[in-house]
């Protein structure tokens, strides 16, 4: 069986032929996984992958402007200058951010995690992001909740962001006049669950908070006894907050450039969400820098993407690669390759196989690619007719008109429970191999391979 210590190397040296460059990937894929130096030497083995993903979680929870923010973006440049890139920061501010401290309710002697819903009240004196205060829920539906709590059930809308029904749910929650808005979402991890949101959304005029839809019992219970709930969040509003973009380059002096991208930050660790995505995209920085093809690179990796795709933004308004000159974008989206899991009596339990609810996203130039290189993984296969989802649908506004990615959801979506343990070795493997071939095959094939159609089922 070929040894990567022996294959790379060669790569390394010169410009190997594309069609060296796709059977080499090939040679790599057929190493057994527990093969000396297939660990050590293979950008794209599970194993590799999934340090990075440890890494990503270990450095906390991964909010815009923070310290976990800083530390992520310098080690993905680090990373990235290790593999032999040109890299360097995009420096960019934010007009706010919230920074939450600690968030908590307690009902019944019972004390429950809680997250602000962004963007918590400000007054003109600076702001109101800390609050202790202790009271009842308030019964029904509708009437006025002078003096009371309101708890707001809304439903799962599988959505990443914010939607106009779930405004109009709270405003008219608020409207009932309550010191504050209890907030259950119902969600598959059954967990606390954050929306994204806009910069430009305005700050509610009461306190909205969110708990675990897991806890809806005790706020029954809570509710017909009458039973006081105490909210007690720290935090702290801040203007103007900077953040970084990661910006590598493979400059090969081509006509052509592929851009590849992901978003690095997000509510929690986000351990699939986010961790698999980046695991990815430093595997395919490591492996083209190796394999030194006729076409320029520029990865790209973005802060500010739950607070209003803030990074994106900046990235496409400050001399990206024109269109016209990009072979293809390829973008790492949320959760590339987690697991699937069920409920049993003793919690969540996992059979390590992939969630086949992710979504492979792709513009109708490049579907015929996504479908030969993606081959046999489950996948909902979207050919974006308009404005796809995610950073995709920034990246398509700019008139980029071939592109795939993946986004999508997964049980631990926007939860606190998204760790390392969503994901593994074995179901990002496969899928990050596919983004390497689907890349050589492009390149090999040049402007051939874009607009050929998927073939009919």
């Amino acid at each position: 069986m070929p040894n990567p210590a022996h294959i790379l190397p060669h790569l390394m040296s010169g410009r190997p032929s594309l069609r060296s460059l796709a059977a080499a990937l090939t040679l790599l894929a057929l190493i057994p996984v527990g093969s000396a130096g297939r660990a050590t030497d293979d950008p794209l083995s599970g194993t590799n992958l999934y340090a990075d993903v440890e890494h990503y979680v270990s450095l906390g929870v991964h909010r815009f402007g923070t310290d976990t923010d800083r530390q992520t973006i310098d080690w993905i440049a680090a990373e990235l200058s290790n593999a032999g890139l040109q890299t360097e920061f995009q420096t960019f501010t934010l007009g706010k951010q919230y920074f939450l401290d600690e968030g908590n309710v307690t009902l019944g002697g019972k004390t429950i995690a809680a997250l602000p819903f962004w963007w918590p009240p400000q007054n003109q004196t600076g702001d109101k992001a800390s609050l202790t205060l202790t009271a009842p829920l308030a019964s029904g539906d509708t009437g006025n909740a002078s003096g009371h709590i309101v708890w707001l059930k809304l439903p799962n809308d599988r959505s990443a962001y914010l939607s106009n029904a779930h405004r109009i749910a709270i405003k008219a929650a608020v409207a009932r006049t309550p010191l504050a808005v209890i907030v259950t979402i119902d969600n598959p991890g059954e967990d606390i669950y954050a929306y994204n949101v806009a910069q430009d959304d305005a700050p509610w005029p009461v306190p909205v908070i969110i708990v675990a839809s897991r806890e809806q019992d005790a706020l029954d219970a809570a509710q017909r006894g009458g039973t006081p709930l105490t909210i007690d969040i720290k935090g702290r509003y801040a203007s103007d907050v900077e953040g970084r973009n990661v910006v590598a380059r493979l400059d090969r002096g081509a006509d052509k450039t592929i851009v590849v991208s992901t978003p690095t930050t997000g509510w929690f660790r986000g351990g699939c969400e986010r961790g698999s995505g980046i695991a990815g995209f430093l595997a395919i920085a490591r492996i083209f820098a190796l394999m030194k093809p006729d076409v320029n690179f520029v990865f790209v990796a973005t802060s500010g993407h739950e607070i209003g795709h803030g990074g994106m933004d900046v990235f496409l308004h400050r001399q990206p690669p024109a269109p016209d000159k990009t072979l293809a974008w390829i973008h790492f989206g949320a959760s590339i390759a987690c697991f699937e899991w069920q409920k049993i009596d003793a919690g969540w339990t996992t059979a390590r196989a992939v969630d086949p609810r992710r979504a492979m996203i792709t513009s109708r130039s490049l579907a015929g690619l996504t479908e030969g290189a993606f081959a046999g993984q489950p996948f909902v296969r979207v050919i974006a007719s308009g404005p796809p989802p995610g950073e995709l649908r920034d990246v398509h506004a700019a008139g980029y008109a071939n592109f795939f990615g993946i986004a999508a959801g997964h049980r631990f979506f926007h939860n606190p429970a998204d760790t390392a343990a969503t994901t593994g070795p074995e179901v990002l493997e496969p899928v990050v191999r596919g983004f390497a071939q689907a890349i050589a095959t492009l390149i090999e094939r040049g402007d051939g391979v874009v607009s050929q159609e998927p073939k009919k089922p």
